[in-house]
């Protein structure tokens, strides 16, 4: 513990007092830093060194960790930061160091670093700024270490007349004890059996093939008995609301419970390698977020659903307008939530994986043509949610709403990202996708005001006596307590034909629910007059009043044929 703590503070401390000159050279051979020694306190090494490229550093160091030849490793380093008298000692013991936080820490494709000595990027856009520009450093990709961001760095460095090399810059060697402090190894791998931490393949070794699926299944026993203990705590809840509440509640949870439990053992126990964290690290986020956002969503559903089913007789009530208003605005407020935490968790994975300041950027770069095809096919599913925040804007129409679509009269009962449910007077649900709804003109029978003139329509005889109808109508308009402006209320002939003549009877009632029961009273008030005053006259007469609609017969032409019209 001693050396390490000695070494610590030497990689600390050394590089702030040491003193290098840097340069920078504008010549035909690029651009690099000037130093006056790099590698002089190492002996000479045992395997094969090229320092000329980036890429051939990169295969350098890589292959001498594999081989655990960390003297050779070493000469990957920027080690112009360290006494040369401590680079022998130093140098291999930083080497293995920034190998496993590179192993657990990072996953890069070497292969894509450049493999030229002034890594230029020949084949990159016009568009690129850094397009036929030389560079002197590559940033591979940058470390949180808790309280600040590190980033490693490999730089082309020129010590003294020899030629200019690739190495880790001195900045990242300076910093290898802080970022191995955390993704290096934790106390119980180094405690595991040596056999284990070997490679067993890709970048996996023998105790990440074992302890991955252990992990996995005891985040799924520690879910479900999470799920379990909700079903119990729902059965024992005294209201509905909460019952309805936890049902609601008990998937995501679970799901919670299970990243969470995975992602504690992993912090706790293990560092796996970067290939593993690459791929685990953004599904940890993508599912923490949505099991967040499932939750809250599910606990504003549950309530929403709850109130307005309960109050729904007195959403419909004309003086509601403000109720239906403040449901609307929550539906509209948690559709914005969703979308708010869709794009903030897309953002937090997106950070984790440094994609935008790491080469892995390259690789979102490339799957946004995989990208525009799932948008594709997703463009029904984003059309109905852009026009679902437009109803809940706009507020066309709002939760409570008595509406007329495509011929049903229904009440808007939910307002979705997806559909909108009605509730017909029949109780029954119509789904609707939200895109057919704006698309389609519908009446809204409680937009500015609840009252509802609404004209019942008879079929009558070309001989009726509308007025003694009107008269019958009159009476009925007077004693009916649920007909408003009993002024308004009147007859009219509105249309007539061949069969006979249509007459509307008009009154207003106070909302579509009261309009509906007192228009049926007055069809069936009329229809009964209407026969009274038939059978009254008769059809025997013709020159007496008729009221119902008959066929007659009609001779036609020469010979008398009798046809019925």
């Amino acid at each position: 513990m001693r050396l390490f703590r000695l070494i610590y503070l030497l990689v600390l401390v050394l590089p702030i007092s040491s003193v290098s000159t840097f340069a920078q050279d504008s010549s035909a051979a690029g651009k690099f830093y000037q130093a006056e020694s790099v590698h002089s306190g190492l002996p000479d090494p045992e395997g094969f060194v090229s320092l000329d490229t980036p890429q051939a550093t990169m295969e350098t160091f890589i292959f001498a960790s594999r081989g655990e030849d960390w003297l050779t490793a070493a000469y990957a380093l920027d080690l112009s930061g360290i006494d040369p008298a401590m680079q022998e000692t130093m140098g291999p013991i930083l080497a293995k160091r920034l190998y496993e936080v590179t192993e657990r820490a990072m996953w890069l494709d070497w292969t894509e670093l450049p493999d030229r000595p002034d890594a230029l990027l020949a084949s990159a856009s016009s568009k690129n700024p850094l397009a036929g520009e030389a560079r002197r450093n590559l940033r591979l990709s940058i470390l949180e270490l808790g309280d600040r961001p590190v980033s490693i760095r490999m730089a082309r460095v020129k010590p003294g007349d020899d030629d200019p090399v690739w190495v880790f810059s001195r900045q990242t060697v300076g910093n290898i004890m802080a970022m191995h402090q955390v993704f290096g190894p934790t106390a119980f791998e180094r405690a595991l059996p040596e056999f284990l931490q070997k490679r067993a393949f890709w970048t996996l070794a023998y105790w990440e093939v074992i302890a991955l699926p252990l992990i996995l299944i005891g985040a799924l026993v520690a879910a479900l008995l999470a799920y379990r203990g909700l079903e119990q705590v729902e059965k024992r809840q005294p209201t509905r609301i909460g019952s309805r509440i936890i049902d609601m509640i008990k998937m995501p949870v679970a799901l919670l419970i299970c990243v969470g439990t995975f992602s504690l053992v992993k912090t706790l126990l293990f560092t796996f390698s970067g290939a593993v964290n690459a791929f685990l690290t953004p599904l940890q986020s993508t599912l923490f977020v949505i099991a967040l956002a499932l939750i809250a969503v599910r606990i504003v559903d549950a309530i929403l659903d709850r109130v307005v089913r309960r109050n729904m007789d007195e959403l419909i009530e004309s003086g509601a307008a403000t109720e239906r208003d403040m449901y609307t605005n929550i539906s509209a407020a948690r559709r914005i939530a969703i979308t708010l935490a869709f794009v903030l968790g897309a953002a937090l994975i997106l950070i984790q994986i440094n994609a935008f300041q790491t080469l892995g950027f390259s690789l979102l770069a490339s799957a946004g043509v995989i990208g525009l095809i799932f948008a594709f096919a997703a463009r029904s599913m984003l059309a109905n949610i852009m026009a679902s925040l437009q109803i809940a804007l706009a507020k066309t129409a709002r939760i409570g709403d008595a509406v007329l679509y495509k011929g049903s009269w229904c009440y808007v009962e939910k307002i979705n990202f997806t559909y909108v449910q009605l509730q017909s007077w029949d109780n029954r649900r119509l789904i609707v996708p939200v895109i057919d709804l704006v698309s389609n003109t519908f009446e809204n029978w409680t937009k500015q005001d609840s009252n509802l003139m609404k004209p019942v329509t008879l079929r009558l005889d070309h001989r009726a006596d509308v007025d003694r109808l009107r008269e019958a109508f009159q009476r009925f308009v007077e004693e009916a307590d649920d007909v408003i402006d009993k002024d308004s209320a009147k007859v009219e002939v509105i249309d007539h034909d061949a069969a006979g003549m249509s007459v509307w009877f008009l009154v207003t009632a106070e909302d579509p629910g009261a309009a509906w029961s007192m228009h049926c009273r007055l069809r069936e008030a009329m229809l009964k007059e209407a026969a009274r005053l038939d059978a009254e006259f008769g059809e025997q007469d013709p020159d007496k009043p008729s009221y119902l609609p008959r066929e007659r017969e009609v001779l036609l032409g020469e010979f008398g044929t009798r046809q019925q019209a």
